[in-house]
């Protein structure tokens, strides 16, 4: 693609890396076949190709953001389909992280959608305002139909209809702490607790504790480890996101130095996405650059690691899985094999859903942003799921368990909690209804 910016323009390095995305755009379209905003809407410029023309005349020309670009730019999932079909390696990831930086700093919103994402920026990050949220939730849920009649309004009836009708216990697992090996010292790894999982499901982390001990891993739980920034950053909130992922970079450093880590283990592939990405979001920060691109070379999706272990075959276990592969695992970390090889070797007939490819619509706050997309993709995920006639599915992302599991009633655990059962755990307490 051909740009025009100016030299003064590219004196910025943040321009001047847009710019060298944007040429790498051939308009081959090859893109808007899995996008699934253009699949839904069949409009270009809710397509990739759309979104990186847009993106160009916004930034060559130096202006704000108009509504319309920030409406399509907002419909975008960054499910990053399209990065895995783009044959000319366009960095999309970066380019739009970038446009929505450029939004959040020249664009007003309407006062409804500041006050909407405001709240979740407020909230979703902090463990202990968001389990509060979900309680207050449960009071609020039947205004969830009022909500709607109002456009608006409709982010927070998904809020109501999203939470869970009830909380768990924090896991004692969630606090800080060293978990010893079992066995023989086989490695040391740090495990990111996280901001929304360890509230919604705080089994998730115990399972991949329990299993990594039980193999003769060693498991640090770190003090002062955080919100890995993923949601604030989506939101072009960058100096929140950079914070955020600073303050983990130190707390890791400081575990290298204490005892050294062979990885950092990450259960929520959309926090992985992010911490992987460390390196190149610290990149221009002197004091932090050397080490945030360390903390991103040791972040490890938890089967990546486990796939790393040569854990032996087990007996089948006469039960059928659909693996759903999350967009920031498959498309954003390319991790797609192993789990599917360490359910298979546990003993479970792994099946692949139609449209794989295909996000299910949680996006991170998507599902709250842009419900009335977000409601399509889902059932149209769910959908082609079912159609494989799973006895349960598995997932390795905290936002799809959620959304998929809000509409269908067949079982869905985490792969690492269908790992540690198959290797000697506790039977992951979803199964128990079946």
């Amino acid at each position: 693609m051909q740009t025009n910016f100016t030299a003064e323009q590219l004196a910025d390095p943040h321009i001047a890396e847009a710019e060298s995305i944007l040429r790498k755009c051939v308009h081959c379209g090859f893109c808007t076949a899995t996008c699934p905003t253009y699949v839904t809407l069949g409009n270009e410029l809710d397509s990739p190709r759309g979104r990186i023309y847009l993106i160009k005349d916004m930034l060559e020309n130096g202006r704000a953001a108009d509504k319309e670009i920030v409406t399509h730019i907002d419909r975008c999932l960054s499910c990053l389909a399209c990065t895995t079909t783009c044959p000319s390696g366009v960095d999309y990831m970066h380019l739009v992280d970038h446009a929505r930086i450029h939004i959040e700093k020249t664009y007003r919103r309407p006062l409804v959608n500041r006050l909407t994402r405001g709240i979740l920026a407020m909230v979703l990050p902090y463990p202990g305002r968001f389990r509060l949220a979900l309680k207050l939730a449960g009071l609020g849920r039947p205004l969830a139909g009022l909500f709607d009649r109002v456009p608006s309004l409709k982010p927070f009836a998904a809020m109501l209809r999203l939470a869970p009708a009830s909380v768990p216990a924090p896991s004692p697992l969630a606090q800080p702490a060293r978990h010893p090996p079992l066995t023989h010292r086989r490695g040391r790894v740090a495990i990111l607790t996280g901001c929304a999982q360890p509230v919604l499901d705080p089994g998730i982390n115990a399972a991949a504790i329990r299993l990594l001990t039980r193999l003769g891993v060693e498991v640090v739980v770190p003090q002062g480890e955080g919100c890995c920034g993923a949601l604030v950053h989506h939101m072009g909130r960058e100096e929140q996101a950079l914070a955020s992922a600073r303050r983990n970079v130190d707390v890791w450093c400081r575990e290298i130095e204490a005892g050294g880590l062979d990885a950092i283990i990450i259960t929520t592939s959309g926090c992985g996405t992010t911490i992987k990405d460390y390196g190149h979001m610290l990149r221009l920060d002197p004091a932090y650059a050397e080490k945030a691109a360390k903390i991103s070379a040791l972040a490890k999706d938890v089967t990546e690691y486990l796939a790393s272990l040569d854990l032996p075959a087990c007996e089948p276990k006469g039960l059928t899985v659909a693996y759903h592969s999350a967009c920031s695992l498959q498309h954003g970390q390319k991790v797609t094999m192993a789990p599917k090889q360490l359910l298979k070797a546990a003993g479970f007939t792994v099946k692949d859903p139609p449209e794989g490819h295909l996000c299910c619509g949680s996006a991170g706050t998507y599902n709250i942003m842009q419900p009335d997309i977000s409601a399509r993709l889902k059932a149209r995920k769910v959908r082609n799921i079912e159609s494989t006639k799973p006895d349960l599915i598995a997932a390795g992302n905290i936002g799809c368990m959620t959304q998929i599991g809000s509409a269908t009633g067949i079982p869905i655990v985490h792969t690492v909690e269908l790992l540690d059962w198959a290797y000697g755990g506790e039977k992951p307490s979803a199964l128990d209804v079946r």
